[in-house]
């Protein structure tokens, strides 16, 4: 039995689509707080099971019966540690063989705010004698594809990530990556640097969205503290908004960056470029 948290969530959702390809549905549980947003899954046979960050009397039935798991870092950025802590428990409780997170990219040494809860994170599951294999995920293309759309209109990408080369990948990607080690064998103890195999400024990232769109995008590179001002403007919550513009700084400062293709040598194939995923979301638009 594989357990996937946050199972509706944007990644959760990928990892149990290639997961269907690969092992019965009937091997599948999603765990995740709104059954009822998981209609789709239970009605394709994957077992749907009611369990809540908050709510650690829920996670015993949960992961009953459960060999490995896959922990997709919450969403609730400052509540990360206790939520990841009421899991990790329950893991080493239930005896599984293999407890996978989805960690950051260099955590141990990432300049990102975000980096901090991750690597609590991993310290609590190193501590738990749960085996475990940490996805040190980089960043989603889909991050910054999001803006292309704005961009586009207003003739400009804005950002402050400096001159940084940036490895991300798709959100699919990462998702593969997940599940070939869900149902590899012998990955208890491994750590995975993930990023894409190309790497780009958002400068590059600018001058792509022009070619695609035939229109001129220039990359405008604001302080950060400026550029968290400017997301609070177009309707961002603050907390989101100062966790964007942190993340950007420290691609500034190479946070972004690997080159060591450990996400396409573990799927087994080169990782979606940035150009890809800029014409998914034109074609989508």
């Amino acid at each position: 039995m594989i357990v996937i948290t946050g199972a509706t969530g944007q990644l959760g959702r990928l990892v149990i689509a290639s997961l269907l390809k690969k092992v019965p549905a009937s091997s599948i549980v999603a765990a995740v707080r709104n059954p009822d947003k998981a209609k789709d899954l239970a009605s394709l046979g994957v077992q749907v099971r009611k369990a809540d960050y908050n709510a650690p009397e829920s996670w015993k039935a949960a992961l009953a019966g459960a060999e490995k798991v896959l922990l997709i870092s919450s969403s609730e950025v400052g509540q990360r540690i206790n939520q990841h802590r009421t899991v990790i428990e329950a893991a080493r409780e239930a005896d599984v063989k293999l407890l996978a997170y989805t960690s950051l990219l260099h955590a141990d040494t990432s300049p990102l705010g975000l980096a901090a809860e991750h690597l609590a994170t991993e310290t609590m599951i190193r501590d738990s004698g749960v085996p475990f294999v940490m996805l040190r995920n980089g960043w989603y293309t889909e991050n910054y594809a999001a803006s292309v759309p704005s961009a586009v209109e207003h003739g400009a990408f804005y950002g402050s990530a400096g001159e940084g080369r940036i490895a991300s990948a798709a959100r699919a990607d990462y998702a593969e990556a997940a599940v070939a080690v869900l149902t590899g064998e012998g990955e208890g103890g491994r750590v995975y640097e993930l990023a894409g195999d190309t790497a780009y400024t958002l400068t590059e990232f600018a001058a792509e969205i022009s070619r695609q769109y035939g229109k001129q995008v220039n990359y405008v590179n604001l302080p950060e503290l400026e550029f968290k001002k400017l997301l609070v403007s177009v309707g961002l919550p603050e907390p989101f908004a100062a966790l964007l513009a942190d993340s950007d700084s420290g691609a500034a400062r190479g946070g972004l960056f690997d080159g060591g293709h450990q996400l396409s040598a573990l799927i087994g194939r080169p990782t979606t470029s940035p150009a890809a995923v800029i014409a998914q979301g034109k074609i989508g638009a």
